[in-house]
């Protein structure tokens, strides 16, 4: 299994299972002498974390985690970065029933067929719990970001959470936790609607050809599980109308932010569609499963964002030599 990075300038490469003894990241391509700051590292984490709220999985893990390599005094060296969290909450037995009885709508079938020869536990490799990686990786390039753009900030909110509508600015649907609570003891599930909004880009961000900045975005979002769509504004409605509507200047904002695949400087707006969880029923009830994954993806893709945002810093710098 190879394909386990994701850039090209800026790096990450993700190892680690959900009940192995350890999950990290290791980060090249950071340049040296930038700040850390272990808070925003933190925050992340803290945000993913299992066992935060009464409607998420119920796992507790404290999510400690620890700087191995490539900072000193408070700065980055330049060098690979290498920072693990160790698992403390694993209950591999209440997962010896998948060894040989593949749950619908998971990869243990698929990662078996393919592999032969896999760590079932909590999902091993393909569990959502891989994404603290990126989590992590995804601080180091907002630190990136913003060294190079202090106005840049990414934010996100559930827009469509199930059969309810968040009208308004908070992070979640009002009903939520009443909605998710009922899940988690019925064993039902719900997927949803993320918007994700990259506020003041740098201009001049993504290669016209094959590293468009849309292409980028897209692709980082897909490579979440659960997630089955992006899209860009409202372009898929907006695609219906005539020529003479649609590349109007004063709704500019329907390309959103990125022309010839370069950003333009202007908001950068998407929606990612994220499907339902797929322990349901007795499987959802017995084991310590998300009803709904959306509340603990919103930094995961807010990390993705930075990620592509970060990598294509470096690209832009490499452009200027």
């Amino acid at each position: 299994m190879t394909a386990n990075e994701f850039g090209q300038l800026f790096k990450i490469t993700s190892f680690g299972e959900s009940h192995g003894t350890a999950l990290g990241v290791v980060i090249q391509g950071c340049p040296s002498g930038l700040e850390v700051n272990e808070s925003l590292i933190n925050n992340y984490l803290q945000r993913r974390r299992p066992g935060s709220l009464a409607w998420v999985s119920s796992r507790s893990e404290p999510e400690n985690f620890e700087i191995l390599s490539g900072v000193f005094e408070g700065k980055t060296l330049g060098t690979p970065i290498a920072i693990t969290v160790h698992n403390t909450n694993q209950k591999s037995k209440d997962y010896d029933y998948i060894k040989n009885n593949p749950r619908v709508g998971h990869a243990d079938d698929t990662w078996k067929n393919k592999y032969s020869h896999i760590d079932h536990r909590g999902g091993g490799r393909s569990s959502g719990r891989e994404t603290l990686s990126r989590v992590i990786g995804g601080a180091f390039a907002e630190m990136l970001v913003k060294q190079s753009n202090l106005s840049t900030s990414i934010k996100s909110k559930i827009t469509k959470l199930g059969p309810l509508v968040n009208s308004g600015d908070g992070v979640y649907p009002e009903g939520t936790e009443d909605l998710l609570i009922n899940a988690k003891e019925t064993g039902e599930s719900y997927g949803g609607h993320i918007n994700l909004v990259i506020s003041n880009p740098i201009k001049n961000l993504g290669q016209p050809v094959f590293k468009k900045l849309k292409s980028e975005l897209t692709s980082a979002m897909m490579s979440v599980g659960a997630v089955v769509g992006v899209e860009f504004e409202d372009s898929f409605e907006n695609v219906l109308k005539k020529g003479t509507e649609f590349h109007d200047r004063a709704t500019s904002k329907k390309y959103s932010g990125i022309r010839g695949g370069i950003s333009t400087g202007e908001d950068i707006s998407l929606t990612i569609a994220m499907k339902p969880t797929s322990s349901i029923k007795d499987i959802a009830k017995k084991g310590r499963h998300d009803p709904c994954i959306l509340i603990r993806a919103l930094p995961v893709l807010e990390s993705m964002a930075y990620l592509v945002l970060a990598d294509q810093i470096l690209w832009s710098r490499l452009d200027n030599i």
